[in-house]
């Protein structure tokens, strides 16, 4: 029989479980995304707990599906919200960061304590994780976590179960850091000790904290998965050409735009957001014109725009490698006025760019109907339009990769490397 935890034991770790338990109650049950709580939630713990508490909320979300695994032969039905996201939080620790039992038991008895309406789940809460503890050796055959049944059934019809099968692994593994160099990428890779890509990025493991890597404040460099680099790369403008970034926030296309000489206004509608945007320009040391403004009702300048890049407000789908939440917070009920503010934004974007002009439009989404299909329906709204398909064939992009309508990038892709985020991309002109 295990011995019951000591009340007046003091857990060094409670504080950051506490807090990892809020977030995930904040995504699971409240369906807010960790971006818009992490502060909130973590805001009276010490820089070391709080990245703890981040660590151990977002690493549970990422496994989730095997989590439930783990504790399915043990619960007889399932108990209230809170006490089952307390047993996932369990399961991952004991599983996956291989914790000691003792102190993951207690800790988490001690967190159904802490509440009247969870107290008298205490003795479940012990006798199921110590079960998990003494089988944890089954975790290593489950299966990839899968993906909740609302959005894996659209991506089932998109691409196919095998397919979505290694979208699922590469979502598992979680993804690197990559950067974008103001100049020399080979060489900075070099000092870094990291990968330079075929695309030009140059992709490191394991970093613990961004801002103390080499050439930080220096502005040498800026965090940009390598899939988000692409559309700026595509667009390609010439020195001196006048290019909207349209939906700019964060801003990492616009410092690439800047940093190829081109005379960008970068336009969002986010203030704080755009605030970013601007810190960020000031610390690499580039210029770009900033406007705060609904991308709707922007009027643009006396002149039109050579080139337009549309990264369009999206489900974001293509970025559940780093931000596994998603799948959790959302459940496709805001999609189709997503998909229909896409539709109003590119028919927009046309109207801002000269005759001869170039639209990159993306979305860093897996979904067909935030690719493909806006392509297919913006030709059809639009006579005279047509897809660039050469201006696709970049450095470092398999062909494999193009289809009629666009490119796109899967985080399965490059698996050998560490994936991709999940992004569609087409260069849209009139003849």
């Amino acid at each position: 029989m295990g011995t019951r935890p000591d009340k007046t034991a003091k857990d060094p770790a409670l504080d950051a479980r506490r807090a990892a338990l809020a977030l995930l109650d904040a995504v699971l049950i409240e369906k807010r995304q960790l971006s818009e709580v992490l502060a909130a939630k973590t805001e009276r713990l010490d820089p070391g707990d709080r990245a703890r508490a981040q660590r151990l909320a977002v690493g549970c979300l990422r496994v989730l599906d095997r989590c439930d695994r783990m504790l399915g032969p043990h619960l007889a039905k399932l108990p209230a919200p809170h006490v089952m996201n307390a047993l996932r939080l369990g399961v991952f620790e004991l599983c996956e960061t291989g914790e000691a039992a003792h102190g993951v038991v207690n800790s988490s008895v001690a967190l159904m304590r802490e509440r009247p309406k969870s107290s008298h789940f205490s003795g479940l809460v012990n006798a199921v994780l110590r079960k998990v503890a003494e089988s944890r050796d089954k975790w290593a055959g489950l299966p990839a976590p899968m993906l909740p049944k609302w959005l894996r059934k659209v991506l089932v019809a998109d691409f196919g179960k095998a397919s979505v099968a290694l979208m699922e692994a590469a979502h598992a593994k979680g993804a690197p850091l990559d950067l974008s160099a103001r100049g020399d990428a080979a060489l900075l890779a070099e000092r870094l000790g990291g990968t330079l890509l075929a695309t030009g990025s140059v992709r490191l493991h394991d970093v613990a904290q961004v801002t103390a890597l080499e050439g930080f404040e220096a502005g040498e460099w800026w965090v940009q998965d390598a899939a988000a680099a692409l559309p700026a790369k595509i667009l390609a403008p010439a020195k001196g050409a006048r290019v909207l970034d349209m939906c700019a926030a964060p801003g990492g296309k616009t410092l690439q735009l800047a940093a190829m000489g081109a005379q960008v206004t970068s336009l969002d509608i986010s203030e704080g957001r755009m605030a970013r945007v601007r810190e960020n320009l000031a610390r690499v040391k580039l210029p770009a014109k900033v406007v705060v403004c609904d991308a709707l009702e922007y009027d643009g300048e006396a002149e039109k725009f050579d080139a337009i890049l549309l990264d369009a407000p999206c489900t974001a789908t293509g970025t559940i490698r780093r931000h596994p939440d998603l799948p959790h917070a959302k459940d496709g009920e805001d999609f189709p006025g997503l998909f229909e503010l896409q539709e109003h934004l590119i028919d927009r974007a046309l109207g801002l760019l000269k005759p001869e002009g170039r639209l990159v439009f993306c979305t860093c989404s897996l979904l067909i109907d935030e690719g493909e299909e806006q392509v297919r329906d913006a030709l059809a709204r639009h006579a005279g339009l047509r897809v660039d398909l050469e201006a696709l064939e970049v450095a470092g992009v398999d062909p494999a990769w193009i289809g009629p309508e666009g490119l796109r990038t899967r985080p399965d892709y490059w698996p050998d490397l560490g994936g991709l985020d999940g992004f569609f991309i087409t260069v849209l002109r009139r003849d």
